[in-house]
């Protein structure tokens, strides 16, 4: 049996219709879930002491998102037990940090603070 276009767009407004508010509940969780992710990163990161441990930058990568409208930036640390991790840095220390520098590496949780280059 055949619809003809009327049966059709009134089966497809009330498609629409029922699974619009679905969709929309889902898409505000997401973004209530995020922000609520961040703060608690956030809190946790505060609550971590400020290390700072010998550490050597291994390599470096960008993420960009958009049409080149965001970038993050990222370092990887290696530390002396050769634990690595990688830390989200500004654009300003990612060009100022070069593969295979030696140093000190000052974070907390998973946030960076600095790092302090050993002078050769």
């Amino acid at each position: 049996m055949f619809f003809d276009s009327v049966q059709f767009d009134s089966m497809f407004y009330n498609l629409m219709f029922s699974l619009f508010p679905f969709i929309f509940l889902v898409f505000f969780a997401i973004i209530i879930f995020s922000i609520f992710s961040n703060i608690k990163k956030g809190i946790k990161n505060n609550q971590s002491p400020l290390l700072t441990v010998p550490a050597k930058v291994i390599t470096k990568r960008i993420q960009v998102r958009g049409d080149h409208s965001h970038t993050t930036y990222y370092v990887t640390f290696e530390v002396q037990s050769g634990d690595r991790m990688e830390l989200k840095v500004n654009g300003q220390e990612y060009g100022m940090l070069v593969e295979n520098d030696v140093g000190l590496l000052s974070f907390q949780g998973t946030r960076y603070v600095s790092f302090e280059r050993q002078k050769s």
